[in-house]
């Protein structure tokens, strides 16, 4: 069977828009700034550093693949309608990040709640063992799903329409891409850039990155409903 183009352009462009998410990109600098803080070591800053992305990664497909089976167990009829569902929730969601764009602040925002925000800060301050980071990292994906995981639900209705090993093997690329910035932050930092300068193009382009998010999620919505109602058909 050959790969379906149409639908590995549309996860690799999800997950590319995806990864320059402002969320996922503070928490790591946040972690890495405690790493950093207890360890000058390069080697102990990539072990760590590595791991906490590692369990970032494993729960993002592991919580994918059990949505998939979800999918797969209800009827089809149902499954239609709650395509419909995401794909109207999608939307919204997109809308959100246009909004943040051009009114940061007023109203409600996809973002971690303040509660789960405070826990991260306290983990990130005690727990720079091995266990302790891949710990932080599984819970910080869990919680920063508000702020991340739209597009990710898009794309998993999307592929438990004809989920198969290719369907599978592209939610592994979905979540290496989604991690791809992650990973060269780090590499960044342990070759020798200032934190504090990552930090500050994070804040420069915050903007920006949610417009660009805002703008798949509307795209993907429609997609969505478009293939639930028959008008396009991937796979």
């Amino acid at each position: 069977m050959g790969i379906d183009l149409p639908t590995l352009t549309v996860v690799l462009v999800s997950a590319a828009i995806d990864s320059i998410n402002p969320c996922a990109i503070g928490v790591l600098i946040l972690m890495v700034s405690v790493i950093m803080g207890g360890q000058k070591s390069v080697k102990r800053l990539l072990l760590l550093g590595g791991a906490y992305i590692f369990a970032i990664f494993m729960t993002y497909l592991i919580a994918g693949l059990g949505l998939i089976y979800f999918f797969a167990t209800i009827p089809i009829l149902v499954a239609e309608y709650l395509s419909l569902a995401v794909g109207a929730l999608v939307i919204f969601a997109g809308l959100l990040e246009i909004k943040d764009y051009f009114w940061y602040g007023r109203g409600p925002s996809l973002q971690i709640p303040g509660y789960f925000a405070k826990k991260i800060k306290e983990y990130s301050s005690s727990k720079t063992t091995l266990a302790g980071v891949m710990f932080l990292g599984a819970f910080v994906a869990a919680v920063e799903l508000p702020c991340t995981g739209a597009p990710y639900l898009a794309i998993i209705t999307i592929l438990s329409i004809n989920f198969n090993f290719q369907a599978f093997l592209m939610m592994v690329l979905y979540n290496f891409v989604f991690v791809l910035p992650l990973i060269i932050i780090l590499f960044m930092v342990a070759g020798g850039a200032k934190l504090s300068s990552i930090k500050q193009w994070k804040e420069d382009n915050k903007g920006v990155m949610r417009l660009f998010l805002g703008l798949l999620l509307v795209g993907l919505g429609w997609l969505l409903i478009l293939i639930a109602n028959g008008t396009i058909n991937f796979g």
